[in-house]
């Protein structure tokens, strides 16, 4: 069950995927990277962050721990940016938090290069990605910390930023269970992820009980926006039907043509050439960053 806890202090803004989440410290002595209800993308992104990370733990992924807030906009009223302040005056009240992880840093295509995962691993989060219909754990947007990185404990791969998932819930009617979505540029593709496996191992965890436990965890007051419903407890029937329909189907939409390091590569240096060869003679030689990051990110240089 997803813990209450109220923020104390407001650390920082987290600018990331045109959105502003922010660190803060709650009475728990804890710190969350909180997703606040006011931000653009809606109280859906949060809906999906609950159920896929909950899922996530529950089938045994490295997730960290989800929590709600309660932020009062006063805790932050020291904020300099106007455009932060009027989405923390939006967000008074219960918001989404995750637990800070310090010094963990995104798993790069530079890191992905020597950074070991078995491909029993890859397959289990290529899988409920897939089932979620999670598209945004791409190549050049991993979505995927690496933590630890200091100290004796090796460092593990951490699902983070599920808010994108879960597609269907903005076309309810449109969006057969049985659709099958293009997972070959996933982050972990090129680890050559056991897919089948993971569907045999994961697939018959995924039950009914599991899905109401998980759905019981998002407030009604996320879920009573969503038109078509009459109640919260209707939307919830909606994303347990769904789910166990897509288990169900699993074959029909099990991703497994994934491309090799060298074939992305490849595909990259073309896509590359082909961006160039577009771009007038004073643009050839400026630095292609499609896709890509502008620089590492790593949480623990906002703590001071």
């Amino acid at each position: 069950m997803l813990r209450d806890v109220t923020a104390v202090r407001y650390v920082t803004p987290l600018r990331s995927g045109g959105s502003v989440p922010g660190v803060v410290e709650a009475d728990d002595l804890g710190t969350y990277v909180v997703k606040f209800t006011g931000s653009a993308q809606g109280h859906k992104a949060l809906v999906a962050e609950v159920i896929v990370g909950e899922l996530a733990r529950a089938l045994g992924l490295r997730f960290p721990e989800l929590v709600l807030v309660h932020f009062d906009p006063a805790v932050a009223a020291a904020e300099p940016h106007q455009e932060v302040r009027d989405l923390h005056s939006a967000s008074a009240g219960v918001n989404l938090g995750m637990d800070y992880l310090p010094g963990a840093v995104d798993l790069t295509p530079e890191i992905a290069r020597s950074f070991p995962v078995d491909p029993l691993e890859a397959g289990r989060i290529v899988w409920l990605d897939a089932l979620t219909v999670n598209v945004d754990r791409t190549v050049h947007s991993s979505n995927l910390m690496v933590w630890p990185t200091l100290g004796t404990a090796p460092p593990r791969l951490w699902l983070i930023d599920h808010g994108a998932a879960l597609v269907f819930h903005h076309r309810w009617d449109t969006t057969a269970p049985g659709r099958r979505y293009d997972f070959r540029h996933h982050a972990l593709g090129h680890y050559a992820p056991d897919v089948r496996a993971a569907d045999a191992e994961l697939a018959p965890r995924v039950t009914e009980e599991l899905l109401r436990a998980i759905v019981a965890e998002v407030p009604d007051a996320w879920l009573a926006e969503d038109a078509g419903f009459a109640a919260p407890d209707d939307v919830r029937d909606a994303y347990v039907g769904y789910l166990l329909e897509r288990v169900r189907l699993s074959a029909e939409w099990l991703p497994t043509d994934f491309p090799s390091r060298e074939q992305l590569a490849a595909e990259e240096a073309d896509r590359a050439a082909r961006t160039r060869a577009g771009r007038p003679a004073w643009l050839q030689q400026v630095p292609d960053l499609h896709g890509k990051p502008a620089a590492e990110q790593d949480w623990s240089a906002h703590l001071g």
